[in-house]
């Protein structure tokens, strides 16, 4: 499976698909990177005359990247076999620490490495940088992942 088969079954779209481009998936890792437009919906009112990225959207975009383009990759026997099904995910849990703010046109890399996979739960490290390479956030992420019929 290779990154355009993973995108393409993310169950996201736009104004809620935060995954540009993935840049590499093993087994073990996905790196990818997501460029903030300036038009974004939740610029409008976060915050007034100095738009920041909420870190809500920065969890969601490491947990996207970082965590179902992953748990795509690793399940990819099952969505190759069985094409009526789609990918249900649930996050169960995250703690995330944030050290620089994200501001519009931002472009960040993020980087997740797997701890765990059984049980249809995935466990995650991720990390989030900016263009400069500086640590924007980090921490772990879970989530049950799991083909289910439409």
């Amino acid at each position: 499976m290779n990154s355009l088969d993973i995108l393409k079954n993310l169950p996201y779209t736009k104004p809620f698909l935060f995954v540009e481009n993935l840049t590499s998936v093993t087994e073990d890792r996905a790196e990818g990177t997501y460029t903030f437009a300036e038009d974004e919906f939740f610029y409008k009112g976060h915050f007034k005359d100095n738009p920041v990225t909420p870190g809500v959207i920065l969890v969601e975009c490491m947990a996207q990247i970082g965590l179902v383009c992953l748990g795509v990759f690793l399940l990819k026997d099952s969505t190759e076999e069985k094409q009526n099904e789609h990918l249900q995910i649930a996050l169960s849990s995250h703690q995330v620490d944030f050290y620089k703010p994200v501001f519009p046109k931002e472009k960040v890399t993020v980087i997740s490495e797997k701890v765990y996979f059984r049980f249809n739960k995935l466990k995650c490290n991720v990390t989030m940088l900016n263009e400069s390479g500086e640590l924007v956030a980090k921490g772990n992420i879970s989530g049950m992942l799991k083909m289910r019929n439409r």
